[in-house]
């Protein structure tokens, strides 16, 4: 049986994750938010739908009804459940490729949910049955009839999104000035576009053509090098998404990449000096590289770290009252404006960034901090070890006390993946690379 991760729950579709098992989480949604209304999307993978159908299946037989958006990005999902107060639920596996699929359930109000109502749904879905065979539901899902009168199909939650996003952000209008959307062939393709001409914006879009295969393949913000070479033969500013949207990467005029980190220190220093930035405080992860940590720290901002995963972020940013956080592979989470990472939105605040500060992304994105060479290495096993940094503490302690304060070594157990992560930052590349080497020997031969 499937877990939650640090973002829901994520597979191979008919190997690991199939309609019989999605309806038994429908149906363990259902009876821990029982007689609620569940608003529900998926992005461009083609078994989205009938996984979405399935999940529905699944909360009708609880007594839940269900508003289907079709193709619309979490942060959408997210944003509806909010305005409703009710569940919301995304069919996605985010950055992951096609035959990948999985579930992310919001709480009503558009929450991530809460550690004790995953456990509560976990062991609700553990200890069911396929919810469409047998006679203890509700209702009987396996009845078109039933089907038809509980799920209804809803264009007004992408709708609703589109018009959220170009309104309440108070952003003036771009007058025709001029970005690169990639939208990864997945749930941004139809709205982001919507949204750009909203605000004035005359994009270039790329990759918004899903076929239910090409979602994230070689696109996106996986890929955000796949727009670098036409950003900077335009000389404008790129922005590429996830899958499900709740990511961006920038790409500056030159056709550099700027990840997450920059992304967010740009935002923190810009909310400072606004002084909008809740407590001068921002929020990551520890996987954000050292430089950050030493930029912030120079100008004043407060630096929280938590675990991987938006679920630690959100759960800090609730906590202290900050309004800004993230990660370095670009989910961001603008707290004044939405419940989750939006990529859109946070899209639309750095181009209104740039545009207000009248420089190039390439010269601001270069001056915010100085990178330390970072090298990520996934390291597939069999067996995810329960605590990998107790398997390899003694070697651990060792290479972290040769790298002093110049350094840092983050090993991980993957959340949703069958992988061991290992990041090693240095001063410079080539004894990162070396770091990682070792410790990747030393996982390979005792995970």
């Amino acid at each position: 049986m499937l877990r939650f991760g640090t973002d829901g729950v994520r597979g191979r579709v008919d190997v690991e994750l199939n309609d019989s098992l999605v309806a038994r989480l429908g149906a363990a949604v259902g009876r821990e938010f029982p007689g609620r209304t569940i608003v529900i999307g998926h992005d461009g993978r083609e078994s989205g739908p009938r996984l979405a159908a399935a999940f529905a299946r699944g909360a009708i037989s609880q007594g839940c009804s269900v508003s289907d958006g079709g193709l619309v990005p979490t942060p959408a999902i997210a944003r509806a459940a909010s305005a409703r107060d009710c569940v919301g639920v995304a069919i996605t596996a985010s950055h992951n490729p096609w035959n990948d699929n999985g579930v992310k359930v919001f709480a009503p109000g558009g929450r991530k949910l809460l550690d004790s109502q995953q456990m509560s749904i976990e062991s609700h879905w553990q200890s069911s049955g396929d919810p469409s065979r047998g006679s203890s539901s509700r209702s009987d899902p396996s009845r078109g009839e039933a089907r038809s009168a509980a799920v209804r199909p809803d264009s007004s939650i992408g709708d609703d999104y589109v018009r959220a996003i170009a309104t309440e952000l108070s952003v003036a209008d771009f007058a025709g000035r001029e970005v690169v959307l990639d939208c990864a062939n997945g749930a941004t393709s139809r709205v982001a576009p919507a949204i750009a001409r909203a605000v004035g914006l005359s994009a270039v879009v790329r990759n918004a053509e899903p076929d239910g295969r090409n979602i994230n393949d070689g696109c996106g913000a996986v890929h955000p090098a796949a727009i670098s070479a036409e950003c900077a033969r335009r000389g404008v500013v790129g922005v590429a998404f996830d899958g499900d949207g709740d990511r961006v990467i920038a790409v500056d005029e030159t056709g550099t990449v700027v990840d997450g980190d920059r992304l967010i220190a740009l935002a923190a220093l810009d909310l400072r000096d606004r002084s909008l930035l809740a407590h001068d405080t921002v929020v990551v992860t520890s996987m954000t590289n050292l430089g950050f940590h030493r930029a912030m720290r120079e100008r004043g901002v407060r630096v929280v770290a938590t675990d991987v995963g938006d679920r630690a972020v959100l759960a800090a940013m609730q906590d202290g009252g900050y309004v800004l956080g993230g990660e370095q592979s670009g989910h961001i989470i603008h707290a004044a404006h939405a419940t989750t990472g939006d990529g859109i939105l946070s899209a639309m605040l750095l181009l209104d960034l740039v545009r207000r500060r009248g420089e190039r992304l390439a010269d601001l994105a270069g001056a915010v901090m100085q990178r330390l060479p970072q090298v990520l290495h996934n390291v597939r096993v069999t067996h995810k070890p329960a605590d990998i940094e107790a398997l390899l503490a003694d070697e651990l302690a060792r290479e972290r006390a040769a790298l002093g304060d110049d350094g840092r070594i983050v090993v991980r157990a993957s959340g949703t993946e069958p992988l061991v992560r290992i990041m090693v930052e240095a001063t410079t590349l080539e004894l990162a690379k070396a770091v990682v080497a070792r410790l990747e020997r030393l996982v390979v031969a005792r995970a």
